[in-house]
């Protein structure tokens, strides 16, 4: 037994993520609804990734601010957001040129019966509201990264000043040690919870597989597979960008993979946060850059969702019996990429994302409760690159600073 142990250690993390994938979805068609036993160990994996998010964000970010100056800061942040605003509207254009190619939900007509209750939508003016607090352990027990990383900014800030005060440099320099060691503590733990990261992920794979069942694969592929064959084009605009930059895609692929595949089987941008900002710093980014653009990125920037809006809407249109004019698509490129900002941090943000662009543009809600029945699977995929345009961004702007410094 003990030398099982020492062998399942000893064994590449991703060669055990990959095979926990197989078995998960072997087990997911040989249970079925039954596999919903195994939800507790993933529910259990989701946990200890979330227990992390907080105090890596908070001294991540605390000590990225200290190694770097404010203008440097404020430079890379806007930096950060333009690319995120852009890759967001050209997720979108790539999702309605694949969509209105291959034409998902061709044939396929509403009955009438699907009904659907729209979560609502708290906009864009309240998700900025909420970047600056009310109350700082709101911020921490609501889990609001926008107010976290606004947080760590500001005590970052705060301990730089102090470090360049001859009055508090001592307490200054105290102050980012001990957050320094915190930091480093988190790493430690969150290097123990990888090791679990295979099991719980055998478990969440296998749970929504037996959940969705066959029934729904048939039923609604034609939707999947054109939605996923969207994300694989916006992938190779990753890889085309990697390459413009000069950065090797295998070697970010190396590292990037297993909070993309953990993002695939959890669908929650937020809670791989961990497993992303690791692969940042594997990627040598500067500590100042993904202690911010990571957080941020899994909050605002959806790549993956945009996607999804926009595939969603000419399946609405096909399924309604109407077509989507030349206007209409450039209102789901506006529309879907402030909403893919305005509904960051909702539970079920892609279906309300769906919902604010179908009310703009008249399309049936109906067609909403269809694509809840395919949620999970668009889901993983949507999350998947969600991340990896998280890390694709923070890659570019880092290797952009880098040479700007030569």
């Amino acid at each position: 037994m003990k030398s099982i142990f020492t062998a399942y250690l000893r064994a590449s993390l991703i060669f055990k993520i990959s095979i926990a994938l197989v078995l998960g979805i072997i087990a997911g068609f040989l249970l079925g609804e039954q596999a919903a036993v195994l939800a507790p160990f993933g529910d259990l994996l989701l946990r200890l990734l979330t227990f992390l998010i907080i105090p890596l964000i908070l001294f991540t970010l605390i000590v990225g601010v200290n190694q770097t100056n404010i203008a440097n800061l404020g430079r890379m942040g806007s930096k950060v957001f333009i690319y995120y605003t852009v890759t967001s509207a050209l997720a979108i254009i790539v999702g309605l040129l694949v969509a209105s190619i291959l034409q998902p939900g061709k044939g396929m007509r509403l009955t009438g019966n699907e009904t659907f209750d729209v979560p609502e939508n708290p906009g864009i003016v309240q998700v900025l509201l909420n970047i600056v607090p009310s109350n700082i352990v709101t911020a921490f027990t609501e889990m609001n990264l926008l107010g976290i990383i606004f947080t760590a900014l500001a005590f970052g800030i705060a301990i730089s000043v102090m470090r360049s005060s001859e009055k508090h440099v001592g307490l200054g320099e105290s102050l980012l040690t001990t957050v320094n060691s915190l930091n480093e503590a988190s790493l430690i733990i969150l290097k123990a919870i990888l090791q679990y990261v295979p099991i719980g992920i055998f478990a969440i794979i296998a749970n929504t597989v037996g959940s969705q069942g066959i029934d729904t694969l048939i039923s609604l592929g034609g939707m999947i597979g054109i939605f996923y064959i969207a994300l694989l084009v916006h992938i190779v605009l990753y890889v085309i960008l990697l390459l413009l930059f000069r950065i090797k895609p295998g070697s970010f692929f190396k590292h990037a993979r297993t909070p993309i595949i953990t993002a695939f089987v959890t669908q929650s941008s937020t809670g791989t946060l961990p497993l992303t900002l690791d692969a940042a710093k594997k990627m040598r980014v500067s500590k100042s850059l993904y202690g911010f653009s990571i957080p941020l990125g899994a909050t605002v920037n959806m790549d993956g969702a945009a996607i999804r809006i926009a595939v969603s809407a000419v399946f609405a249109a096909n399924v309604a019996g109407t077509t989507l004019t030349i206007s209409d698509m450039l209102m789901v490129v506006l529309i879907g990429t402030l909403a893919s900002i305005g509904t960051a941090g909702v539970p079920g943000a892609g279906i309300v994302m769906i919902a604010t662009v179908f009310v703009q543009l008249g399309l049936p809600m109906e067609a909403v409760a269809l694509l809840t029945a395919i949620d999970a699977l668009i889901g993983m995929g949507a999350t998947a690159v969600n991340v990896t345009g998280d890390l694709v961004g923070t890659r570019l702007i880092d290797q952009h600073e880098k040479r700007r410094q030569i």
